[in-house]
């Protein structure tokens, strides 16, 4: 069995120990492995520099004067959820690993230990951290589209409308509908309107900032866009585009609402504007339709 291969690479360590003699040496052995490594002395050190630089890992005596060891896996544990702490101590029958654990520590190490053993502690965090990373992003993603799915775009509206609230600042929702979509289905088929739904996926994905806005499948053949501090006119010129893309890429029309977060409404009053919206533009393309039919009659 091929053994998963692991960049270090991409990893950062702060190593907590008060005695010199220890915490250099268990640097320069992260570094060996290609960490980027650093160093601090004391908990009450180590909280500072935990303020100021991103960390992925943690590694930190037990016993020290001050702040101690199970102290700060606790802060960081409640401060950077993200990071992995792993516990180092040389009284290892004073400390039970199962209340190491409990403060939050991904796993437990006796001093004195080799490369190999901190490697195969460092492995196994790493391991499990991505499969948790990988387990959430599953969670939260439409597996025909590679969409967020319905369940997340509340989730992330709310955080939004939060920090809105938070910053002062503004931000756009617009839902897509598109137009006879069912027809579609019904004429050519379930298979062919999977392929329809990724390719309006990627249409959305392709117009929208990455790592910024963010693109939903809300349910069905409806669609959710949320653009992060843009005003009215962006928010219409984005749903314009998304508009045009699924035409041009998919050849289908799309119907869309848009509203702008104010404060002080809520997300069921927010989407409800937008579906309303969404509601007049379908009628409005069904009245003209309906024009133009009666007009070649």
């Amino acid at each position: 069995m091929e053994t998963e291969k692991i960049d270090y690479g991409d990893e950062s360590a702060l190593v907590v120990d008060d005695q010199e003699s220890v915490r250099t040496p268990v640097a320069a052995m992260l570094k060996h492995l290609g960490f980027r490594a650093e160093t601090a002395e004391s908990g009450e050190e180590a909280l500072e520099m935990l303020k100021e630089k991103p960390y992925t890992f943690l590694l930190t005596d037990i016993r020290m004067s001050g702040i101690d060891g199970l102290e700060l896996i606790r802060r960081t544990k409640k401060n950077h959820p993200e990071i992995c702490s792993i516990a180092m101590t040389g009284y290892s029958r004073e400390f039970a690993y199962v209340d190491v654990i409990n403060t939050g520590a991904t796993d437990f190490v006796n001093k004195p230990f080799g490369i190999e053993e901190l490697e195969a502690k460092i492995r196994r965090a790493i391991i499990e951290r991505n499969t948790r990373e990988e387990l959430q992003r599953l969670s939260i993603t439409d597996a025909l589209t590679g969409l967020y799915n319905q369940r997340h775009f509340f989730a992330r509206l709310n955080e939004e409308i939060t920090r809105s609230k938070r910053q002062k600042s503004r931000f756009g929702l617009i839902l897509f509908d598109l137009d006879d979509f069912k027809l579609f289905n019904d004429t050519l088929g379930h298979l062919a309107g999977d392929e329809l739904l990724q390719k309006v996926g990627k249409v959305i994905n392709g117009n929208i900032r990455q790592g910024v806005d963010l693109g939903f499948r809300y349910g069905g053949d409806e669609f959710a866009v949320m653009l992060i501090d843009a005003d009215g006119a962006a928010t219409e010129m984005t749903a314009e585009r998304i508009r045009e893309g699924i035409w041009e890429e998919c050849g289908i029309m799309a119907s869309s609402g848009s509203v702008l977060y104010q404060e002080p409404i809520t997300a069921e009053i927010m989407v409800k504007e937008a579906d309303r919206r969404l509601y007049l533009s379908k009628k409005q393309k069904n009245s003209e339709k309906g024009k133009r039919m009666v007009a070649l009659a």
